[in-house]
């Protein structure tokens, strides 16, 4: 499949994200299946352990290819729990609601959302939050490789549909990350419904009329890989 999704988001603040210089993203559904072969067959370049050895090594050469793997690949590893929350979390919370930071509470910030990205790389709200603790602290070096980082996980996440049916929904590993992708994107979630038989319908609240009613996220693989390895649930 061949569309082009013509958004690229970039932090610029403390959770306000902005459409940077228009780049071509080529949307194409996932497929699962070779996506598992591909990340847990230690003869393939997107092995998973070399793929995450890769992204913590701060490597800003990595490319969407690789993203897509290493985004939509760790809901095959062993330690994936989508509803899994770092105890560092709650650590820097009550930081959330305030307009102002001192740098004592900056340094907090980065201290403590690296420790929870530690043990969730995927925390689209830690990372964009420690983004900006980086910035406000003068570590644009630092910054600009998580901003890299966070973009190109976006990309990965809006490369696997357009979210505007079942059919084209996007592909998530995190029901977090479907509210994440409508914040980043400047719009606002109304509600919240499942659909029949994968599928979470997130409706936004009225604002463009150019935009459309809603998105859909496609959880297949989410749910699966959880009632697996949780069937008490």
């Amino acid at each position: 499949m061949k569309k082009i999704f013509a958004i690229i988001l970039v932090a610029i603040g403390f959770f306000v994200v902005a459409a940077a210089p228009k780049r071509e993203i080529k949307v194409e559904r996932p497929d699962m299946n070779q996506i598992r072969n591909e990340v847990t067959d230690p003869a393939s370049k997107y092995y998973y352990p070399k793929l995450m050895d890769r992204y913590l090594a701060n490597e800003t050469v990595m490319q969407l290819p690789e993203y897509r793997r290493l985004y939509l690949g760790y809901v095959f590893q062993e330690d994936y729990n989508p509803y899994r929350h770092s105890e560092f979390y709650k650590r820097i919370e009550p930081l959330y609601y305030k307009d102002q930071h001192t740098r004592a509470e900056l340094d907090t910030i980065i201290k403590y959302a690296e420790l929870s990205l530690d043990d969730n790389p995927f925390d689209l709200r830690q990372l964009n939050f420690l983004i900006y603790a980086l910035r406000k602290r003068g570590k644009v070096n630092r910054a600009a490789i998580w901003q890299y980082r966070m973009n190109h996980l976006l990309e990965a996440i809006l490369s696997t549909g357009t979210g505007l049916d079942p059919e084209n929904a996007w592909v998530v590993i995190n029901p977090e990350h479907e509210y994440n992708i409508i914040n980043f994107m400047g719009e606002k979630a109304d509600a919240q419904q499942f659909v029949q038989p994968h599928y979470d319908y997130v409706r936004l609240k009225p604002g463009d009329p150019k935009s459309p009613a809603g998105y859909y996220f496609n959880i297949r693989n989410l749910l699966e890989e959880y009632y697996r390895k949780f069937p008490e649930e």
